[in-house]
């Protein structure tokens, strides 16, 4: 379903596309970088509007969401495109495709609503793919969402506009940015994109006081250096805060990286160890089995606030917001 796009410009016989920072000038009968904006008859139009090509109820810790409601169920949506081209992608089938290779579902914004409160999810997830992708359509159903007492989450690269985040940020209440890596080379070689546009969003979205969690998958030989991890650990204590929840997550091999060996333990350890020694209050670590990297525990004391089993919490001893051993407040939303 087409839409007229909300944020673009024109600039002499093209139209300059304002959703990420590519900024791409598209010429008429022409599309962006993203596949899913076309220049038609001289307006800018969003393609993918309510086609959604991945639809669930997950945990909210599967995002990964640990410190905003956890336990709660969260409905899952994903389209097509982005702005990216991440050789390491897991969902790259439905990032990386084109509208017309995909079977599609219609679901609108009063359905994705509906669906929400039927299956009794807290909360509404754009996710799978980059959700800047179908900007305006999750902008719509954000604001039907908070209206039936219902949250918003984006699961982002973090690579959108100030001017895109400065109109969707006021419906969002949780974002969890993908931050891949700490150099410019980094970025450009895996990702086809830059580093400080996300950077920057990173601190945006903390200012904005939207709830702020970071991913980080540590790729062997890419990002897994101390180097690296201490660069994104000081980029966390210096210029965002010690209380936004940082999860380090284990690479395997997949796409365009099959030839690497998963992320050893050891790196996902010194990681761990690293952001907790310079304070750091909440750190996780995924993808591993038999870890209790997923336990959220008190920064003070050390006592065990949510034990998880993978995605499922098997044990809360939080109190009305405190640790229950010493009486620290808790940065979780519950």
């Amino acid at each position: 379903m087409k839409k007229e796009a909300i944020l673009y410009d024109k600039i002499g016989k093209g139209l300059n596309c304002k959703v990420c920072e590519r900024r791409c000038l598209i010429s008429k009968g022409k599309k962006g970088f993203c596949e899913m904006r076309e220049n038609i008859g001289g307006k800018l139009f969003s393609l993918n509007y309510g086609a959604a090509s991945s639809v669930a109820v997950d945990p909210i810790e599967k995002k990964p969401l640990f410190n905003f409601y956890p336990g709660s169920t969260v409905l899952s949506l994903g389209s097509v495109g982005c702005n990216f081209r991440c050789k390491h992608c897991q969902n790259w089938s439905i990032s990386q495709a084109s509208l017309e290779d995909m079977s599609l579902r219609e679901i609108l914004p009063e359905d994705a609503v509906k669906l929400a409160k039927m299956y009794k999810c807290k909360s509404i997830a754009w996710t799978y793919n980059e959700p800047t992708m179908w900007l305006e359509y999750t902008i719509d159903s954000a604001v039907l969402a908070k209206k039936q007492n219902l949250k918003t989450v984006y699961v982002s690269n973090g690579y959108m506009t100030k001017e895109a985040l400065d109109t969707v940020g006021p419906y969002l209440d949780a974002v969890n940015v993908d931050l891949k890596g700490m150099s410019e080379e980094f970025y450009k070689e895996l990702c086809d994109a830059r580093l400080q546009p996300v950077l920057d969003n990173i601190k945006r979205i903390y200012d904005k006081k939207i709830h702020l969690e970071i991913t980080n998958l540590i790729i062997p030989g890419y990002n897994s250096s101390e180097e690296n991890i201490r660069s994104l650990v000081s980029f966390m204590v210096d210029e965002v805060g010690v209380e936004v929840p940082l999860h380090f997550t284990r690479f395997f091999p997949y796409y365009e990286l099959k030839n690497l060996p998963p992320t050893a333990i050891a790196d996902l350890e010194l990681a761990y160890k690293i952001a907790k020694d310079e304070g750091m209050k909440y750190v996780y670590v995924g993808n591993v089995s038999s870890s209790d990297g997923e336990n959220t525990y008190c920064y003070s004391c050390g006592k065990l606030l949510i034990g998880r089993d993978s995605y499922t919490i098997q044990e809360n001893n939080l109190k009305n917001g405190q640790c229950p051993e010493c009486g620290a407040d808790v940065d979780i939303i519950m």
